[in-house]
């Protein structure tokens, strides 16, 4: 399966000078969060393959536009060809707004989830906008990794992690990255892989 993993930037290629051979192949699609609905609902228009979101924090427009023919995954796990995919948007909270969260409050929004996570026997991606703690994320209070998420990798230990907020134009944060046996991916932009059989 060819994944497409998207966040925090529109990406010409796909969308000023789009050609729709750059979306042949791609067999789904994951976004990070903080990416303008239209650019969502206009890939869409191109691509048979589903299209699965979750929120970032500047992602309050989603409540007036929300992408169409694309499918909101928060708070839920997601099945996909055999793929469960769990969805956890949104930031630290660092001021008022909708998709921002206190530590506390993230790991209210798993425990949650606990019934679905353990029915589904954990999950093989997890989709949020803010990275872990600790792993590739921010030293300020907005670009801080939740630490639930931590605790989610290391007992779950599915194959992909994938997040964005912190750009990697920043100049300081890796692509890829491993915890345990996650590879972690920052999406920032557009990034594509292969989820195998093999990668269970």
């Amino acid at each position: 399966m060819k994944i497409m993993a998207i966040a925090d930037h529109e990406s010409e290629l796909l969308w000023d000078y789009f050609d729709k051979s750059r979306l042949e192949g791609i067999d789904l699609i994951l976004s990070c969060g903080d990416l303008k609905p239209q650019y969502l609902s206009f890939l869409a228009t191109f691509t048979h393959a589903p299209i699965l979101y979750v929120h970032g924090n500047h992602d309050e427009r989603y409540e007036e536009t929300p992408p169409d023919g694309c499918i909101c995954i928060e708070n839920k796990i997601y099945v996909y060809n055999g793929v469960r995919i769990m969805g956890l948007g949104g930031s630290m909270r660092y001021k008022p707004g909708k998709h921002q969260y206190s530590q506390f409050q993230m790991l209210r929004r798993v425990l949650h989830m606990w019934f679905p996570l353990l029915r589904r026997r954990g999950f093989d991606i997890l989709l949020t906008h803010s990275p872990a703690y600790g792993i590739n994320d921010g030293d300020d209070l907005p670009h801080t990794g939740f630490k639930i998420f931590n605790y989610l990798l290391d007992k779950f230990q599915p194959s992909f992690f994938i997040h964005g907020h912190v750009h990697l134009n920043y100049g300081r944060y890796p692509r890829t990255d491993t915890f345990n046996n996650t590879v972690i991916i920052n999406a920032h932009e557009k990034y594509i892989f292969e989820f195998t059989p093999d990668s269970h």
